[in-house]
């Protein structure tokens, strides 16, 4: 039986995926954090893991893994009053489009550019707003069932998509960044040297 090769890359992509949702998770058990709620790094996760995982199923499985660990973590303890279980209502549509921004990476970055990066974190925002967005209108008991109501669902929503906004774009930065700086350090740490 062989025994798989230790893959640095794949460590490392995970170990700065796990920090960063770590982040994510400890800044919401600080009161003083409520107005940085949805500045999330969880767009970046996604689209971090979509670009630099390899496969069919890591992409995807590895990003979404994170977000479910958070949100049992925070289903839990922060926000147990708001939970039915171990996750929030509707949170299908949320992991639906996080699995839509890792899918972004996957087929939007084939090449890392700042170019690429930017309108792949532009459409990831996109799809966040308007897939969890989508549900709350579809599912919730607020809006009306009709074009206005939809509307109004979605302007409703634009204060916290611009701090989802903000935190996608300085995160991006931050995961992308990093983890070129490294390739570029060890170039073992490259794809391509470890095919």
């Amino acid at each position: 039986m062989a025994i798989s090769k230790f893959n640095p890359r794949n460590i490392l992509l995970l170990v700065i995926i796990v920090v960063v949702a770590a982040i994510r998770t400890a800044t919401n058990f600080s009161p003083n954090m409520g107005p940085l709620a949805n500045f999330t790094p969880l767009g970046a996760i996604a689209l971090f893991g979509g670009t630099y995982f390899t496969g069919k199923v890591k992409p995807f499985a590895l990003p979404l893994l994170t977000l479910f660990v958070s949100d049992v973590v925070l289903s839990l303890t922060v926000y147990k009053q708001y939970s039915n279980g171990l996750l929030y209502s509707g949170w299908y549509w949320t992991y639906g489009a996080f699995a839509l921004m890792a899918l972004t990476g996957n087929l939007f970055v084939k090449k890392v550019s700042i170019q690429n990066i930017f309108w792949a974190t532009i459409i990831c925002v996109l799809i966040h707003w308007v897939v969890t967005d989508f549900g709350v209108w579809l599912e919730g008991t607020m809006y009306s069932k009709d074009l206005n109501g939809w509307w109004l669902c979605m302007a409703a929503a634009i204060p916290y998509e611009w701090k989802f906004a903000a935190g996608t774009i300085i995160y991006t930065a931050v995961l992308f960044g990093t983890f070129e700086l490294l390739q570029n350090r060890y170039p073992r740490l490259r794809a391509s040297s470890l095919s």
